[in-house]
């Protein structure tokens, strides 16, 4: 059976800058275990399958995947996917804003995607409310897994597991400094996240209300959405309980280099929007 694909880089307006994703637009009657194979024939970091919700609420289902597993949300592919789905005309085109549900592995989430002259400009992603579970883990493990010093954590802050989604460990570092030191040891780092997490987001507070940003995992990109906002609902939380407890709240974490994005949050739901991607196409059989 033939199924057509696309890729995309997300986050940019160069082609083969930004984040690559692949999008199968006609992704029903595939298994998951084919899913699975053809996530990891592409071989980049993120593969969607656009599939018909189950549930009606929804314009569309994503089934994302890495080449390891399927999670239940991401936000480059997100962003990437709509993008698409609104060039194609499956979103029909009206200046303004045009609000659509998505179903995703974390549940019915709403997306706005504004058009400018009968083509989408930006699209708009609310993530889940943010979640914190303590992390059970010795600093000196982590450390090692990391390739730093446990004098490069900071002193004032615990690491913390944080989801909008899916759950990753916030790791607050002493400086920028640090960020920089990290030589990640894959198979130590997996052993100490279990099933608690999928990553580790590593980033450092500065000056002026800037925070830099540095996120450890199989697969690399420039731009990370759905992590980030984890790190601003981390951010905000530590913020409001230092402000509860008398303390000088820390700043949100935050990009440290200009991403083409922007972030909102309200009772800690993340949003994340892309202006532009581009996009190629292919078919093949699967």
């Amino acid at each position: 059976m033939e199924h057509r694909f696309y890729t995309l880089d997300v986050f940019t307006t160069t082609r083969f800058e930004g984040n690559p994703l692949a999008v199968i637009t006609d992704g029903d009657g595939l298994s998951d275990d084919t899913m699975l194979a053809i996530a990891r024939e592409m071989n980049l970091s993120e593969t969607v399958f656009v599939q018909k919700p189950t549930d009606d609420q929804a314009l569309a289902r994503l089934r994302i995947f890495t080449t390891r597993e399927e999670l239940k949300l991401a936000g480059h592919p997100v962003i990437g996917s709509w993008f698409l789905l609104a060039e194609l005309g499956v979103v029909p085109a009206q200046e303004g804003g045009v609000h659509v549900l998505q179903q995703t592995g974390a549940g019915i989430l709403p997306v706005e995607i504004r058009f400018k002259d009968g083509r989408p400009q930006r699209v708009t992603m609310t993530q889940k409310e943010a979640a914190f579970h303590p992390a059970k883990i010795k600093k000196s493990a982590l450390a090692k897994a990391l390739g730093i010093s446990t004098n490069d954590f900071d002193s004032t802050l615990e690491p913390e597991y944080v989801s909008t989604g899916i759950f990753n460990l916030m790791v607050p570092l002493r400086n920028r400094a640090a960020l920089g030191k990290i030589a990640m040891n894959m198979t130590e780092l997996r052993r100490l996240l279990g099933n608690n997490g999928t990553m580790a987001y590593c980033f450092a507070c500065g000056s002026n209300g800037k925070a830099f940003s540095r996120h450890v995992a199989l697969g690399t990109l420039r731009r990370c959405g759905n992590r980030f906002c984890r790190g601003l609902a981390w951010g905000l939380s530590r913020a409001a309980r230092q402000a509860l407890a008398g303390s000088h709240p820390q700043h949100p974490p935050g990009l440290g280099d200009g991403a083409a994005q922007s972030h909102r949050s309200g009772g800690h739901a993340g949003r994340q929007e892309t202006r532009t991607a581009r996009e190629r196409r292919c078919r093949k059989s699967f």
